[in-house]
């Protein structure tokens, strides 16, 4: 399933919350939305969840319209809030009960759902449990849960791991992986970019209810190295319809920054103390190598320009000149660092 945000904008008032954001993603990729507090993310989720209505432009679904047909979109996505209600008076069970019920869920299929949604979330103990009761880790399993009894495509996920201790953001991740294993398209914004190093395919970032930047991580690395970001404003397609970015369309429309981005690569040599300079020497004498810097006197850090290849023989010279390397890395720029690069710290 695609899923496609079109020229998405969202006013209250005098505030521009979202302002004509266009991305998109499909099935079987886990996709991170980040940016500063207050840059619109949560709006755009709810837009997307059919719990707000946008301004202009629209969501779609495998071309089914969010505005024009929200139960059918209901029925394809999972929602999971920031939070869980407190309820006092209902338990795990019962909860889960209530929205595999409102989903259309009878019989012999509803309990099948609820049996397998409960195993899949490891809730069995707490199945008796009253949801007021229960930790933040707790609370985020039943919200998962609740998020997938009715077996969506999409999941949208608001700061799903906030507040989470780590064995419990392990976990949530474990599931994740295993949801886009089984071809389900995963949407989720979160403050703790380190997380979602570990399991996007990709990323949306925006700042001041802009679009910054969008794609997989390694479209984001490529626009930073070519120092512009990539355009991903599309025409807005008809109710009904989506554009087809397949082939040579999305030739088109793929970033000139990632087409054109310089074919350098992150390096590291780590050296025995002192020996840093004479690898630093021998690095620059090749006609490939960009920039070679010294870290710490046993840490050089280089720029080479070429195919992994051409890289692998660049670092072949220092070893044919009998000089000693401890270990060798090839880098890729983290999320934290792309966010860092690409957006302003900048808010409403």
């Amino acid at each position: 399933m695609k899923t496609e945000v079109r020229n998405l904008t969202r006013v209250f008032g005098k505030t521009v919350a979202v302002n004509d954001i266009s991305f998109s993603f499909e099935d079987g990729n886990i996709f991170g939305f980040i940016g500063p507090n207050g840059a619109g993310k949560t709006t755009t989720i709810r837009i997307m969840a059919t719990l707000d209505l946008a301004t202009s432009g629209d969501v779609f679904y495998d071309g089914v319209s969010a505005t024009l047909y929200p139960e059918a979109v209901r029925r394809v996505v999972g929602y999971m809030p920031d939070s869980l209600p407190g309820y006092k008076d209902i338990q795990v069970w019962e909860y889960l009960d209530f929205f595999a019920r409102s989903f259309g869920l009878k019989g012999a299929e509803r309990t099948r759902a609820l049996n397998d949604i409960v195993e899949f979330t490891n809730l069995g103990e707490l199945r008796n449990k009253f949801l007021f009761a229960l930790s933040k880790g707790m609370k985020q399993r039943v919200s998962l849960a609740r998020a997938l009894i009715h077996n969506p495509k999409v999941l949208i996920m608001d700061e799903p791991a906030a507040g989470l201790d780590p064995r419990a953001r392990h976990e949530l991740r474990t599931l994740l992986k295993i949801l886009a294993e089984q071809k389900k398209a995963i949407f989720l914004s979160s403050h703790i970019l380190s997380e979602l190093q570990d399991i996007c395919d990709g990323a949306v970032i925006i700042e001041q209810g802009r679009l910054l930047s969008a794609g997989t991580l390694s479209d984001l690395l490529a626009q930073v190295n070519g120092g512009t970001p990539a355009p991903v404003s599309a025409e807005q397609p008809q109710p009904g319809e989506t554009a087809d970015l397949s082939g040579t369309d999305a030739e088109q429309h793929a970033a000139p920054a990632a087409q054109a981005a310089p074919k350098g690569v992150s390096i590291t040599l780590k050296t025995p103390r002192g020996e840093a300079e004479a690898v630093r020497l021998k690095l620059l004498e090749h006609p490939l190598t960009r920039s070679v810097d010294v870290f710490d006197d046993d840490e050089v850090h280089a720029i080479v320009e070429g195919t992994d290849a051409e890289v692998s023989r660049v670092v072949g010279t220092v070893f044919a000149a009998n000089l000693t390397v401890l270990s060798f890395n090839r880098n890729q720029m983290g999320l934290e660092e792309l966010f860092m690069k690409i957006t302003q710290g900048k808010v409403q």
